[in-house]
């Protein structure tokens, strides 16, 4: 019982008992005294002098209770909380304002210091070591993160609970219709889940890693259908079931593609089959009948369905050329890398060739016409046309542009060319000829005589624009935990290790500091997951409050009302912020203050906040007790967390250093003795006079 009182109580305790002792010896001794005696008058002096020393006795063991508490006592839970701040939360500074506080401890602030001061230069040669030594690992783990993040499909690993575990960065494109994806999410808020649990049941009950299945399922917000693919990993416990990898394709494009071809195929048959068949009736009346063929209105019959064919054939040729480039991944190549392609291509074979023209971004298949020039060059020098070119690139007026493949001498003849485009490529491509690559790009390639004894090979592209500055890479990284393979679940909160549940750190900025009248004009959250903040699944946004943000508001966190033009309302961020934090527990640095903003806008948002919640202010003072400071300022600066100025007061800013000062709290926390969700939530509680709790509802969920 003792133990679990802190050392303050447990030093007032004892005053308080060696204050009772003492005016009980005095009492006592007085009444042995005026028994003994047997003198009746000296009972009123000496009950006045009981009286008075036992009010002197209480004021002296006062004073010194209150002396030695905040000499001592409070100066030995400051030093603790020091020592422990830096063995368990990674802070290497000294403990400098801790051992001013205990100058009255003789020695002991002094060997904590060199103590503290040891273990941070132990921990810092130890993780230069690490960094040495996993250097390689970490070179080699970010070229497979890159190779990983650049895979054309999306690929998902997760646990057989269908909790994520690893996505790529073409996941991030392929789920997003139902919320970017995060670790410890459950897939099946994003896929229909009869296919892929049919697939993972039918799987895991082979007991084959080699197995693998195809399935097709669709999205749980848009219905897009996706071709996948899935394999369940080599099992490494027989006691739990294994995780799988998905793999993902979007081919609702592919198949609306094909439809259309389909329908364009259709259409021909249906407009070509008529005008053929009334023409071949009419030819086999002229044939019969020789009279007939002179008829006017029969020749004027025939001629018409003649022109409705052509014009049918023609248009329908159009659109066929036209709707190519949709089936046929091609992609964009800058002018500049195909003509040096070339280029390096005509050094090999000994022909000289110089490129000129506009840096254009060409839509083509930059392998395929390189391939073509290099042929085409090939075959004018083996022909004995010339062994020199110029390759000139011309923009149209319109979308496209022109090369033109050009040499002093002889014109090509139509002829011949047409001959050649029927031969294939490359020896190693035999299917491979020009004329496919120009029926790919829908184009087409002639001959042409040009001034000064010049001639030429011209070729038009379709799809061309101004080159312009690379816009900034898109960024995929893959994000991973592997450890969640292995994590046991808890259907409980309150039963669950604080490591093993997920959180959502998040902050918001207002336009006051009334929540009852006030509105939010940003808001941001991270989550953090199996201990660990994840960098790339960040929630951040402006919200336009529908009313005026005061100057004093603005000059606070810097946000105005130009910025929040064209941001979305309440209703619309608090419904994307209510998916991202689904399923999580929420932190925040005053969490009140924040939730009162949310919970009012509740149906608005047509979501319910019921989220379990833990808050900073009141977890900073189960660690340092209610007497120190708890603003977030204070906090940080004790965890040795620091926050750039430029970034202060804003909701980003702030989440992020919430969310670090949330994991240095964690192994403190543990450190006393509170392992899951409900110690700490039952020690919280006993700080309510600081601030309200909100799990009253929410901590059995």
């Amino acid at each position: 019982m003792l133990e679990r009182l802190s050392l303050r109580i447990r030093i007032l305790l004892f005053f308080a008992l060696l204050a009772v002792g003492a005016i009980a010896a005095l009492g006592l001794g007085g009444w042995f005294v005026l028994a003994r005696a047997d003198m009746p008058e000296l009972v009123g002096p000496m009950l006045t002098a009981g009286v008075l020393a036992g009010f002197l006795i209480l004021f002296l063991v006062t004073g010194i209770w209150y002396l030695f508490d905040a000499n001592v006592a409070r100066a030995i839970d400051a030093l603790a909380n020091a020592i422990r701040t830096r063995a368990v939360a990674d802070v290497n500074d000294d403990i400098g304002a801790e051992k001013e506080r205990a100058r009255y401890l003789g020695d002991l602030a002094p060997a904590a210091a060199a103590i503290t001061r040891s273990l941070a230069e132990t921990r810092s040669a130890l993780a230069e070591s690490v960094a040495r030594e996993t250097s390689r690992l970490s070179s080699e783990k970010a070229r497979l993160e890159k190779l990983l993040a650049d895979v054309p499909v999306a690929v998902l690993l997760c646990t057989a609970d269908y909790q994520l575990v690893f996505y790529n960065g073409q996941a991030v494109t392929v789920l997003e219709a139902g919320g970017a994806p995060g670790l410890d999410r459950h897939l099946l808020d994003y896929l229909r889940e009869g296919p892929v649990t049919h697939a993972y049941e039918r799987l895991s009950k082979l007991n084959d890693p080699e197995a693998a299945t195809d399935l097709i399922c669709a999205t749980t917000g848009t219905g897009r259908l996706l071709a996948g693919r899935m394999r369940v990993l080599r099992r490494t416990d027989n006691t739990r079931r294994p995780g799988f990898v998905l793999t993902l394709r979007d081919v609702t494009a592919d198949l609306a593609t094909h439809a259309a071809r389909e329908a364009l195929l259709a259409e021909v048959f249906d407009r070509v089959r008529r005008p053929a068949a009334n023409l071949q009736t009419v030819i086999g009346v002229i044939s019969e009948d020789t009279e007939m063929a002179q008829a006017t209105d029969l020749t004027e019959a025939m001629l018409s369905e003649v022109h409705a064919l052509s014009s049918a054939i023609t248009e329908l040729g159009q659109r066929y050329d036209e709707g190519r480039s949709d089936w046929r991944p091609v992609g964009q190549i800058r002018s500049r890398d195909l003509m040096d392609g070339v280029k390096a291509q005509y050094d090999t074979m000994g022909l000289s060739v110089e490129t000129e023209g506009p840096e254009l971004m060409l839509t083509c298949d930059g392998f395929e016409l390189a391939l073509f020039f290099r042929w085409l060059g090939e075959k004018l020098s083996q022909t004995g046309y010339a062994k020199a070119f110029k390759l000139v690139l011309a923009e149209e007026d319109g979308p496209g542009a022109v090369l033109d493949l050009a040499w002093q001498g002889a014109s090509l003849h139509v002829g011949e060319f047409d001959d050649w485009l029927a031969e294939p490529l490359d020896e190693d491509l035999p299917d491979l000829t020009p004329r496919a690559v120009l029926n790919a790009h829908a184009t087409e390639a002639w001959t042409e005589t040009l001034p000064d004894g010049w001639a030429a090979v011209r070729l038009p592209i379709p799809n061309a624009r101004r080159a312009t500055k690379r816009p900034a890479p898109i960024q995929r990284d893959v994000v991973y935990d592997f450890e969640l393979l292995s994590k046991e679940r808890n259907a409980e909160v309150l039963e669950s290790r604080l490591e093993d549940l997920t959180y959502v750190v998040f902050d918001t900025e207002t336009t006051g500091l009334t929540p009852s009248t006030d509105e939010i004009v940003q808001i941001a959250a991270v989550r953090v997951v199996n201990g660990r903040r994840v960098r790339r699944e960040v929630f951040d946004t402006l919200v336009d409050p529908q009313r005026p943000i005061p100057q004093s508001s603005t000059d606070v966190h810097g946000i105005t009302e130009e910025m929040v033009i064209g941001a979305p309302t309440i209703a619309e961020a608090g419904q994307r912020f209510h998916a991202f934090a689904r399923g999580a527990v929420l932190i925040a640095h005053n969490a009140p203050f924040d939730m009162e903003f949310l919970r009012r806008h509740e149906k608005n948002i047509g979501a319910q906040f019921d989220h379990p919640v833990l808050d900073t202010v009141l977890l900073s003072a189960v660690v340092y007790g209610q007497l120190e400071q708890h603003s977030l300022d204070a906090l940080t600066a004790r965890l040795g967390i620091t926050i750039p100025e430029e970034a202060r007061h804003t909701a980003i800013g702030d989440t992020v250093a919430t969310a670090d000062a949330f994991l240095k709290l964690i192994p403190m926390l543990k450190a006393r003795g509170l392992e899951t969700f409900g110690d700490v939530l039952s020690e919280v509680r006993r700080h309510g006079r600081l601030l309200k709790d909100l799990n009253t509802d929410t901590a059995a969920k």
